[in-house]
């Protein structure tokens, strides 16, 4: 599905997401959103965007995170876009010392 104002239509969850300021409340809100199915994917994806993003090969990704090529491609993808979303995220202080740390260990 298309949806032609993705922006207009995703304003009140990016509201409520704004107004969370906890981990233990966003880990209940995502709990109440989304199934556990989901939330495993949603990390995962954000996982191998952190492994891309510090020019970790397709192949040790697949086999550390048992993300298929085309997974992990349709992410690559997103990384390098037009709205740097992942990017704005691991750029933020702090993010990626803790992140660089877990990644190399």
């Amino acid at each position: 599905m298309i949806v032609k104002n993705l922006k207009k239509i995703s304003d009140d969850l990016q509201n409520a997401l704004l107004q969370i300021h906890t981990k233990e409340d966003m880990f209940n809100f995502l709990r109440d959103l989304l199934t556990e199915d989901e939330i495993i994917e949603f990390s995962q994806r954000l996982d191998i965007a952190q492994k891309l993003y510090y020019n970790i090969s397709y192949k040790k990704i697949e086999k550390e995170t048992w993300s298929s090529s085309t997974t992990i491609a349709r992410v690559a993808k997103f990384l390098k876009g037009k709205f740097w979303g992942y990017r704005k995220i691991f750029e933020k202080d702090g993010y990626l010392v803790t992140k660089k740390d877990k990644t190399n260990k």
